[in-house]
């Protein structure tokens, strides 16, 4: 695991060890292919305090580029950029709404709505294939709304692009394998799929 970028003035390792979000076996990824580590992120938005903290000091790196007077609105995919989709909407003081899935086609539920040139941050949790993300940008084009960028705790991509400011508290390259030719399962280590998409 190599960190490739991080924000300054927070050991975003040393939190994610300490809250139990970096894993360490064998998993076969969303992508299909295996891995010794896995993040779950979910740990770490166990803990508000922890997150709030880390989402300001983030902030104030960003700067004029994530503000209040610029969002209106930041959108997640559900189910895991909703905790800290709803953190950064906290400290924007802003509103959050959610996408979720249904006859698994991603969109929006419950009421939420979008108005043309609303101002909006798609917020995730970990972005690897940017899948879900790339499906909420669709979704707010289709109403219109003015992207403003895409924001993420942890950043595992290889050469993503989105065509708005992508911006991320760390970015990680991990080791990846095919799973004909895995090293964990040539040690016969038994595979765990941790995914929410199988």
């Amino acid at each position: 695991m190599e960190i490739i970028r991080q924000v300054e003035n927070i050991d975003m390792i040393k939190i994610l060890k300490n809250t139990g979000s970096i894993m360490e076996g064998h998993f076969k990824l969303t992508s299909g292919f295996h891995s010794k580590y896995y993040l779950q992120c979910a740990r770490l938005l166990q803990y508000p305090a922890v997150v709030s903290g880390i989402i300001g000091t983030a902030l104030k790196e960003f700067g004029n580029e994530i503000n209040s007077e610029k969002i209106q609105t930041v959108i997640s995919p559900a189910i895991g950029g909703i905790l800290f989709g709803y953190m950064l909407a906290f400290k924007l003081n802003t509103k959050m709404i959610f996408t979720e899935r249904k006859n698994d086609q991603m969109e929006l539920r419950r009421g939420f709505e979008i108005s043309a040139g609303e101002k909006v941050i798609i917020a995730e949790d970990v972005i690897t294939t940017g899948g879900s993300v790339f499906e909420v940008i669709e979704i707010c084009k289709k109403f219109k709304a003015d992207i403003k960028g895409i924001i993420s705790i942890i950043d595992r991509s290889e050469d993503l692009k989105f065509e708005y400011p992508f911006y991320s508290l760390i970015k990680l390259k991990i080791e990846k394998y095919p799973p004909d030719n895995c090293p964990l399962c040539k040690q016969n280590l038994a595979i765990d799929y941790p995914g929410s998409r199988k």
